[in-house]
């Protein structure tokens, strides 16, 4: 388990490309759970920073993985200078602080983990800790949202209805190609003509599923190119560290890559 604490200190971007901000905002409104499914790095993360700093409230995430522990996320006991001190993990922080709590991943999670967070994110907003015998409530500033990968889970590890149906789900995927060539030259400064080239890029990619690509070209990887490029490096290049070698091991398909890569730059 990766947990982290976002602080509101800078604007961070994230272009709305639908009406995603709006169900967020209802959500947190309502005091209702959203989960957000969509392929990676198409900007989940980036969108739940986004919302929680326009609705000015902290973030608390956690990466979620099958390691991660009842005690991970609700607490445990630590000896400190010989005392017996308990110690919040992060759900039970962001109940107590009114905060955004983000379960990045949550599929990955064992489902006896998952089930911990059913009496938060459905009518009853409340957990209980057996540990110290405390019944905590949500206040109306509580907010979960979790998100995963339904194209990676899908017939590996998939979330039961029970936990599935306690959220109101939003659905993200890459933006438009007009869209993310805004984006590329928003977070990195490219010229337009360079953005636009690598969105054609990675369309094509995206539309050849006979790659066998088990996941394909995101958001993310276009962004590192380019930054890799504004850098100095040739896109060529740039595509290769940034891009190719991310999506495939197998070398046929990056040489299919790379020869896809040659055709436009």
């Amino acid at each position: 388990m990766i947990l982290t604490q976002e602080k509101t200190i800078e604007q961070i971007y994230y272009r709305d490309v639908g009406n995603e901000a709006e169900v967020f905002k209802l959500c947190y409104d309502q005091k209702l759970p959203l989960m957000i499914k969509g392929p990676t790095g198409c900007g989940k993360s980036q969108f739940v920073s986004a919302m929680s700093e326009r609705l000015n409230r902290p973030l608390i995430k956690v990466s979620c993985n099958e390691d991660t522990t009842a005690a991970d996320l609700v607490g445990r006991f630590l000896i400190k200078n010989r005392d017996t001190i308990w110690q919040d993990g992060p759900v039970v922080r962001a109940v107590r602080e009114g905060a955004i709590l983000y379960l990045d991943e949550v599929a990955e999670a064992r489902e006896d983990v998952i089930v911990i967070l059913h009496s938060l994110t459905d009518h009853r907003r409340e957990i209980y800790i057996d540990r110290t015998n405390e019944n905590l409530y949500a206040p109306d500033n509580f907010m979960c949202v979790a998100s995963f990968n339904p194209g990676y889970q899908r017939g590996f590890k998939e979330l039961k209805p029970s936990t599935r149906q306690r959220f109101v789900s939003l659905s993200l995927n890459y933006p438009a190609p007009e869209v993310e060539a805004e984006i590329l030259q928003t977070l990195t400064g490219i010229s337009a003509l360079l953005a636009k080239k690598l969105v054609i890029f990675a369309t094509g990619i995206r539309q050849q599923p006979q790659l066998g690509l088990r996941e394909t070209i995101s958001t993310r990887l276009l962004v590192y190119s380019s930054e890799l490029i504004k850098a100095g490096m040739h896109p060529r290049q740039a595509l290769l560290h940034g891009a190719v070698e991310s999506l495939s091991d197998d070398l046929k398909i990056i040489q299919a890559l790379k020869d896809m890569t040659a055709l436009h730059f």
